[in-house]
């Protein structure tokens, strides 16, 4: 469609490139879709002309059919009469009817399985490896970067100044690098630029970021994951996903840090790497029988090696020293209901099941794992339109805080 000058403008067009202001502020990444509310920032702000995507081709019924049936293949383990769930259907329909409509196609059964890794062997044999074996194999070989321990004396330090937690952080550069991108990403939404790390402890208060500091650090440990077993930026979008609609949903409740909830979800599935690391023909075999059994893969897991990613999450994260009350929002988050204090987990379980459902548009591989009908209740919040409105919000932010990361 190409360049499109403000008066002609109308919702729904696609943008077809990062839109900035005249002062180089970004404004909208490419592929933003325009809403009413967004022409009337561009009206204030004096954008005058835009780039834009072609349109999106008319659907036939037929391929609105096929559509439906393939969306529905990954709700098929979940309750059909379940609120959220409703709700999540329709948002992955529409996501997905938009995707296929833009040129996306369909994956095949070929396309949404697991990549063959009959040459990788297992270091613990289904019943010789507990979880905390293997959590405390892969301590003994691989030391945690010593910045995250140093964060985290500082986080337990409730006299720490501002200027020692700079301090800490700052000694790692890359570690600094990536804080003030997130600072100044959507994920705050400060209207200034943070240029420091000093000022953003003063904005956004130590502990807050501290608790971002263990995140990246802990990102940064896994590095050696083969990718034909897993794309690992796949799998980071995925958890950052995660991270974000559960901050956005911690939002819905009182009294709790949102920031807080970012983490929890960036590292819900934390426990999966290490499977990835010490069990990669296990772990696979696990994404093949999920798929081709139309099962969650926290229940593949379960079927075939026994135990599931969060029974590793929990000696890991002791291992790690992490802080309890994160602890907790990752090892519960399939099993909300079994902590005395369900809802923190309940929020990250809400928000991994979204996360999935949006995932469907994107050639998401597997079924959702349901959401919990009590831990829903307890968040007493209406499906429509809060979880709507937080995927919108996701979209929105997801890219550029993404490219904070990596």
């Amino acid at each position: 469609m190409g360049i499109k000058c403000f008066e002609e403008l109308t919702a729904g067009m696609i943008l077809a490139s990062d839109l900035k202001a005249s002062d180089g502020r970004l404004l909208f990444k490419a592929g933003t879709e325009i809403e009413a509310r967004h022409i009337e920032l561009l009206k204030r702000v004096g954008v005058a002309e835009v780039d834009v995507e072609a349109g999106a081709c008319e659907l036939s019924d037929g391929m609105l059919l096929e559509i439906e049936d393939y969306v529905r293949d990954f709700f098929l383990y979940v309750n059909p009469d379940s609120e959220p769930v409703v709700e999540m259907f329709r948002i992955s329909l529409a996501l997905t009817g938009d995707a296929v409509a833009r040129g996306w196609c369909l994956p095949d059964i070929i396309q949404r399985r697991a990549s063959n890794v009959e040459h990788m062997e297992d270091l613990f044999l289904k019943g010789m490896g507990s979880p905390e074996t293997i959590v405390m194999h892969e301590a003994e070989l691989a030391s945690f970067p010593d910045i995250y321990f140093r964060i985290k004396e500082v986080l337990e330090d409730d006299s720490a100044s501002a200027t020692r937690i700079a301090k800490v952080v700052s000694t790692d550069m890359s570690l600094a690098a990536k804080l003030i991108k997130l600072v100044n990403s959507p994920l705050y939404g400060f209207p200034q630029t943070i240029d420091s790390i000093s000022r953003a402890v003063a904005l956004i208060g130590a502990k807050e970021l501290s608790t971002l500091a263990l995140g990246i650090s802990a990102i940064n440990y896994f590095k050696d994951i083969p990718p034909e077993l897993v794309d690992m930026k796949k799998f980071w979008r995925h958890s950052i996903t995660c991270g974000l609609l559960a901050k956005i949903l911690a939002t819905t409740q009182t009294g709790l840090s949102p920031e807080r909830f970012f983490i929890a979800g960036l590292l819900h599935d934390v426990g999966r790497l290490i499977m990835f690391k010490k069990l990669p023909y296990a772990s696979t075999e696990a994404m093949l029988f999920a798929r081709e059994n139309s099962i969650p893969l926290v229940e593949a897991e379960r079927s075939t090696m026994d135990f599931c990613h969060t029974d590793i999450s929990r000696p890991l994260l002791e291992a790690w020293k992490f802080p309890e009350g994160l602890s907790n929002m990752i090892n519960f988050h399939h099993n909300p209901m079994e902590f005395p204090n369900p809802l923190e987990p309940a929020i990250i379980h809400l928000a991994d099941n979204l996360t999935n459902a949006m995932e469907i548009a994107q050639g998401g591989m597997y079924v959702l794992p349901g959401v919990d009908e009590q831990a829903w209740e307890i968040l007493g919040i209406q499906a429509d339109p809060v979880l709507r409105d937080a995927v919108e919000q996701c979209q929105e932010q997801i890219d550029t805080i993404l490219g904070a990361f990596f």
